[in-house]
């Protein structure tokens, strides 16, 4: 684990994965995990559940500090940018055509 930074409407981490192990398993395995320790812990009111979706990004080794200081400095980034806002410049950034709004439903 590289670096997390995590806010009320999502979460940004980023890892070095084995390459058998694919995005949507690891994801799993992190939501999964992190969803039995909150709710073990109580650390939300009622039963906490992640959304269903999530979306992954591969980086060069190039870029693996600027992404960590992207992740770090999440709070200040979402003074000015919303997650939606944000979400739809990763989208094209990586030549994706899918409506954001849709992809969160």
């Amino acid at each position: 684990m590289y670096a997390v930074y995590a806010n009320p409407e999502h979460v940004h981490f980023f890892v070095s994965r084995a390459p058998n192990t694919n995005e949507e398993h690891l994801a799993q395995i992190v939501a999964n995990a992190s969803r039995h320790f909150i709710n073990e812990n109580k650390l939300c009111f009622g039963k906490f559940e992640w959304q269903d979706t999530c979306s992954a990004f591969s980086v060069s080794k190039s870029d693996v500090n600027k992404v960590i200081k992207y992740i770090l400095g999440q709070k200040e980034h979402h003074l000015k940018h919303t997650f939606v806002e944000e979400y739809t410049e990763f989208l094209k950034f990586y030549l994706q055509t899918i409506n954001p709004i849709e992809a969160m439903k």
